[in-house]
């Protein structure tokens, strides 16, 4: 190799180094206490308005934990589910995956109050994320210190959803695999079903499970305060008719859901099948014994879920109201 072309390999190789410390400069990544310089209030004030809402609201920290798993699993965790629908665009919200997705107006009130303090720094994806942090807590789950810096997403993601988002109908391979694209493993996916120990699940989701004929895997016991909730073969969608998820403690985020399944009381097909699958059984089984081993999984989980492909640096935007991206003129 001459030494022209050896100075010209140097420079190369000197060029890519730089560009990529700038990069790297121009784009930090998710970090702890991201905005500890640009607003060292932001968290408390999240944690704040959501133990504010929670106490009003009770089912508010449930839309929270519904949000991140929404949102963050769907190609990237960047608040695109808020997004309200354009004239071209459908939302997220609106979509058959969302179904009893509810409490979005107070993702605004939260954002309002981290406005004041912060006009401008302050991502909605961030908002989303630490609410569900704080939203886990007000149920009595454990505490997961989570990175921020995410930024926003411009677009609805309505049109790939079902392709990310697992079906509460789907075998539990697809679970699997769905989340294991993510980096989610099999204990990782138990612990995050955990989360159907509390809020409740509409009609709709279940009467097949009732109708024509009750499906023999369910305890019998079950069943009669079931067909009590749900007494309509084809309920209307808009109707308060439901079932708690949790009837022992449906507003405790605890491992009493591993135990009732066990007992072969779970209202959906994925929560049977979790409990018999042989991939899954046998983290149900020591799930249903510790709930430390529950929190510790359920933290690990919601961590990895949290940092699915986030949009930083300088990709996407801050916008001044989580339901619409900002206006570029």
């Amino acid at each position: 190799m001459g030494s022209k072309t050896l100075f010209f390999f140097a420079l190369l190789c000197f060029s890519a180094v730089s560009a990529f410390a700038e990069n790297e400069e121009e784009n930090p990544g998710l970090a702890m206490n991201f905005y500890k310089d640009s607003c060292p209030q932001a968290e408390d004030i999240i944690r704040e308005q959501v133990r504010l809402l929670y106490k009003r609201h009770k089912n508010t920290a449930f839309s929270w934990l519904r949000n991140i798993f929404h949102d963050c699993a769907v190609q990237s965790c960047d608040a695109s589910l808020l997004l309200d629908s354009t004239r071209r665009t459908l939302s997220e919200k609106e979509t058959d995956r969302s179904f009893g997705l509810r409490n979005f107006r107070y993702i605004e009130t939260i954002k309002e109050a981290v406005e004041r303090e912060c006009p401008g720094v302050v991502s909605c994806a961030d908002i989303l994320v630490l609410s569900a942090r704080d939203g886990i807590v007000a149920l009595g789950g454990p505490y997961t210190p989570l990175k921020t810096g995410r930024r926003d997403g411009r677009k609805s993601r309505a049109d790939v959803v079902e392709e990310y988002l697992p079906d509460h109908n789907e075998s539990i391979s697809v679970v699997l695999d769905r989340f294991s694209a993510m980096g989610i493993d099999t204990p990782g996916v138990v612990a995050l079903l955990g989360a159907h120990s509390v809020g409740r699940t509409h009609c709709v989701k279940l009467v097949h499970r009732l109708y024509p004929d009750v499906d023999p895997a369910l305890n019998p016991d079950h069943v009669e305060h079931m067909l009590h909730k749900c007494p309509d073969p084809i309920p209307d969608p808009k109707a308060v008719q439901y079932v708690r998820n949790d009837r022992g403690t449906p507003m405790k985020l605890d491992n009493n859901y591993y135990r009732n399944i066990l007992d072969n009381k779970g209202l959906l097909i994925v929560d049977h099948q979790l409990a018999h699958d042989k991939r899954t059984k046998p983290f149900v089984k020591k799930m249903a014994k510790s709930q430390d081993y529950f929190f510790k999984e359920f933290s690990r989980a919601i961590t990895i879920l949290s940092e699915n492909n986030p949009l930083t640096g300088n990709k996407g935007e801050i916008r001044k109201q989580c339901n619409m991206a900002n206006k570029h003129h």
